[in-house]
């Protein structure tokens, strides 16, 4: 497969990230917890990080993009 870069001007780099969820026909199964092997909520906390926890659970359509990761959208 050929190697592919998209050059963007910096008022073109993404602002918000698109969520599918809240697309889906029907909701996603819960998370399970490996150890338990049963569903439920308590299982999030750990296993994303704190600052991801919002947009991982979020059934917003679009998500904003954290600053700090469009900074680092720009090096590139």
């Amino acid at each position: 497969m050929p190697n592919r870069k998209i050059l963007l001007d910096e008022d073109e780099i993404p602002k918000q990230w698109y969520n599918i969820t809240p697309d889906l026909p029907k909701p996603l199964p819960p998370f399970i917890d490996v150890e338990t092997k049963e569903p439920g909520a308590g299982i999030v906390p750990r296993i994303f990080p704190k600052a991801i926890l919002g947009q991982e659970m979020s059934k917003d359509r679009w998500i904003d993009i954290p600053e700090e990761v469009r900074e680092v959208y720009r090096i590139w």
